[in-house]
């Protein structure tokens, strides 16, 4: 992997393929090589570019807690080393907030969103404390009870459900915390996504045990142009489940 210092974090990033810049930010508590299953289907057509957000993966961890704008920042900063002006940046579940608050704070440089088993709400109180006290938890007793936890949630695959575990265990505890409070204190993004003046694609199981459908239902009626696509029978990890349904409803964001 390359790694650039960047807002005073090094960030590690792979990059594939060639055409439309196009970002994948992976969720929580995982890392960019959930997004191998589709790269080689979207690589002849796109400039991918794979970071691992702060505190996860190859990236460093900050010494001090960020939020969602923070990640997003990096994200940006990212792109300007990278000389690209304008990127498709498509997120999955945590990776999805970041994607928001990168239109929050950058929708000129969008070509497209994405959101990947990810939603626009944010969350409720007793939601936010939860995530706290997982913090808490994880600082404390490290990321074996997320990973054991979690596996099972995220599919029902049980070859996916040990290799997620493993790249589950290989986090960084404090990097994990960051990312919980990160998504406790996120906006509300409803609203942001009414007034976004590009495409949005949605992608989404049915057998999501973690953010319902619904979630992206509620988006795909309030946008200006939105692209549904829900997959039967496949949980919260549609780009490892299901390559192909997720490469392809992807590529609406160069038609």
């Amino acid at each position: 992997m390359k790694k650039l210092s960047l807002n005073g974090i090094e960030l590690a990033f792979e990059r594939r393929g060639r055409g439309v810049p196009l970002v994948l930010i992976h969720g929580y508590p995982l890392d960019h090589t959930i997004w191998y299953p589709v790269v080689p289907l979207l690589q002849e057509d796109f400039d991918i570019i794979l970071p691992d957000l702060r505190g996860f993966g190859e990236s460093s961890t900050p010494g001090a807690s960020s939020l969602m704008v923070d990640m997003s920042e990096d994200i940006a900063a990212l792109l300007d080393s990278l000389k690209i002006k304008k990127a498709a940046i498509v997120g999955h579940s945590m990776g999805g907030y970041v994607t928001l608050a990168f239109a929050r704070g950058f929708a000129g440089r969008m070509l497209g969103l994405g959101l990947v088993a990810s939603q626009a709400l944010a969350d409720a109180p007793e939601k936010k404390i939860a995530r706290y006290q997982e913090a808490e938890h994880v600082l404390s007793h490290g990321v074996g009870d997320v990973a054991a936890d979690m596996s099972s949630r995220l599919t029902d695959n049980p070859d996916l459900q040990a290799q997620l575990k493993n790249l589950m265990m290989r986090q960084n505890p404090q990097g994990l915390a960051g990312a919980l409070q990160a998504m406790a204190e996120r906006q509300d993004s409803m609203q942001l996504l009414q007034d976004l003046n590009v495409p949005v694609v949605l992608v989404h199981g049915l057998a999501d045990k973690l953010i319902p459908v619904d979630r992206a239902r509620m988006i795909k009626k309030v946008v200006k142009e939105g692209h549904l696509t829900e997959i039967d029978g496949v949980g919260h990890m549609p780009m490892m489940d299901a390559p192909r349904e997720t490469a392809e409803a992807l590529r609406i964001l160069i038609k």
